[in-house]
Order: structure tokens, then C-alpha cells, then sequence
């Protein structure tokens, strides 16, 4: 059963320069180490946009977890988006890894599937995300 779904766009020269900003967290407060180590490492050799496809990821499942709890207050006050990490196999297929109070929360919700997936342009990036409820 389908519990949520969310989509997210990013610009991504607007996140560039929020990247580039010397008085920007957003680098440090957003992504785990592995993700920064990873897009540092891809094909394109553009780590802005492949940081800006994850953290467009992060809001897509963001959306899709607020939209199965429809109705109901908010489970945690504030999501560290760090514990929502972008991860990729063997062949660059992403996945969601969860972690923390963020894990803990959706585990409430019984055992859950996250489907992904990430586009990306040079001018904008994209992320789908599904939160099914499984058996």
C-alpha cells in the first residue's frame, strides 16, 4: 500500500551559490560525509549538481512521509536532513538510507519500502519519492 508520495525540484544554480557561500552550513548541515565523498567522485565531476539532486531527494521524501501522516500532527519538530542519506549501488542506482530519530520515526509507521528516483539537467534537478507500506 501506497502511504505517500513526493516529487522536488531544484534549481540548481540558485543552490550553487548557496553552496559556494562562505557563510553557508548548508555543505556541512545537510549531507553525511559518505554523500559528500561520493558526488565528489562522479562521472560529471559537478558535485554541486549531484548534491543538488540528494537534497532534492531529501524533500521528496520529506513530502512523502508528511503526506502518509496526513491529518496527524508532525512526528518529529524538526528533521536533521542528515539522517536521510542519498546512497547509490554498484550500478548508480540511488536508494534512501535512514538514520537516527528520523529511522525510529518511520519504523512507527511498520515495515516501509522507500522507492527513488533522481534527475538532474544542467539548470535543474529532480527527485520522486514513494513510502509503501509493505508486508
Amino acid at each position: 500500500m501506497i502511504l505517500g508520495v513526493g516529487i522536488d525540484l531544484v534549481t540548481v544554480a540558485d543552490f550553487r551559490a548557496q553552496l559556494d557561500d562562505p557563510a553557508s552550513t548548508l555543505r556541512q548541515g545537510t549531507f553525511t560525509p559518505r554523500e559528500l565523498e561520493d558526488t565528489r567522485h562522479r562521472p560529471s565531476h559537478d558535485q554541486a549538481l549531484h548534491l543538488a539532486s540528494r537534497f532534492a531527494a531529501k524533500e521528496a521524501f520529506i513530502k512523502a512521509w508528511s503526506a502518509g501522516a496526513f491529518g496527524r500532527p508532525p512526528v518529529l519538530p524538526r528533521v536533521d536532513l542528515r539522517e536521510i542519506e542519498v546512497t547509490t549501488d554498484h550500478f548508480g542506482r540511488p536508494a534512501l538510507r535512514l538514520h537516527g530519530a528520523v529511522a525510529q520515526a518511520v519504523a512507527t509507521l511498520g515495515k516501509t519500502r522507500i522507492h527513488l528516483s533522481l534527475t538532474h539537467e544542467v539548470a535543474i534537478c529532480a527527485a520522486v519519492a514513494v513510502l509503501e507500506a509493505t508486508t
